[in-house]
């Protein structure tokens, strides 16, 4: 089981904003662990969002974020592209839930590699002019969103409950 960092800590504010992304980042995973791919696939909202499709929406938000809005650096879309940029969305009972959770932890481990030992106030290589404090901020309030999403879905799909 996926553990979550203590977020009370005390310290700088980089230090601050990583342990509570890390914190957000767990509960993603927490929210889709020991569901079935069927599960992880079922569709109980009007619109396209599944447990699967979700991490594949973060693992992407990571890597367009951090990789190529922060760091300038080209990514492949793993699911979606510019004709199809809902692809991440498109799942079926067959897509691995288990696959889908490496892609985002992966995402999350290639992000804290690009970030490491950058300043809060250095400025965005491309996409919007913003420092990576904005980054940081977004991907908690994005990741934040969507851990709440995952929350409500789980308990639809089996009951469970909890931070």
């Amino acid at each position: 089981m996926t553990e979550r960092p203590d977020t009370h800590i005390h310290g700088e504010e980089r230090a601050l904003l990583d342990v509570f992304l890390d914190y957000q980042r767990a509960t993603v995973v927490l929210k889709a662990e020991g569901l079935s791919d069927q599960d992880a696939a079922r569709r109980l909202l009007p619109s396209a969002t599944t447990v699967t499709g979700m991490l594949r929406h973060l693992a992407d938000v990571e890597r367009s974020w951090v990789t190529e809005a922060f760091a300038g650096l080209p990514y492949d879309r793993q699911y979606g592209s510019d004709q199809d940029p809902d692809g991440e969305w498109r799942v079926t009972a067959q897509d691995s839930l288990a696959e889908a959770i490496a892609d985002y932890r992966a995402a999350c481990a290639e992000s804290r590699a690009v970030l490491a030992g950058h300043d809060l106030d250095e400025q965005c290589a491309a996409g919007p002019p913003a420092q990576l404090r904005w980054v940081l901020l977004h991907l908690i309030e994005e990741t934040s969103r969507h851990a709440g999403q995952l929350d409500v879905i789980r308990e639809l799909l089996d009951g469970v409950t909890g931070e």
